[in-house]
């Protein structure tokens, strides 16, 4: 089903229903700042399933999830200093995103804790940006996709905080200025 919710005001009725939808273990598409995800409950664990299984995505290979901010992640993942360690898969890490984005911050915020979040993309193809073409391509398997406007950003800066020291893995959208000044 195509949702279109506003993006500079997300209307409450229909983050209402988006959340429900999460809560009875639904998959979304939803936008970010850089383009569009799909996502789960974070304690749903067929849904994550489902979504390795919808991207074609080695089991072996985690997926990030969305915070409301670094304090709600440290409630999920172990923070110590700069190293955050996985929730769902053997390896040690996990990627943390905090994304610009009215529609995808009202959502977690409303959920209550994070979202498991991919690109919503088949695992090796570029990463969709239009709502009514995820909507085509994907929207089968999902329960909702999300229009909030087509989104052509740049991909995420992608930063290890692995031990006690900062690398800049992939430079993208998203200030890095602050790792100078550490």
């Amino acid at each position: 089903m195509l949702l279109h919710v506003n993006p500079d005001n997300p209307q409450g009725r229909l983050i209402g229903r988006i959340v429900e939808t999460l809560k009875q273990g639904g998959l979304i598409a939803y936008p970010t700042d850089t383009t569009y995800g799909i996502g789960c409950n974070i304690f749903n664990s067929r849904g994550i399933k489902n979504i390795y299984k919808i991207k074609q995505r080695d089991a072996r290979k985690p997926f990030s999830f969305i915070c409301a901010d670094l304090s709600d992640a440290a409630n999920y993942a172990h923070v110590s200093n700069f190293a955050f360690n996985s929730l769902t898969t053997r390896q040690k890490t996990v990627g943390i995103r905090i994304p610009d984005d009215e529609i995808a911050m009202a959502i977690v915020r409303e959920l209550g804790h994070p979202l498991v979040t991919t690109s919503a993309n088949l695992t090796g193809e570029t990463p969709l940006h239009d709502p009514q073409e995820i909507d085509v391509i994907m929207g089968k398997h999902l329960d909702i996709v999300i229009d909030g406007g087509i989104r052509y950003g740049d991909p995420s800066t992608v930063i290890s905080l692995i031990g006690d020291r900062i690398e800049v893995l992939r430079e993208g959208c998203g200030d890095i200025s602050w790792i100078d000044q550490l």
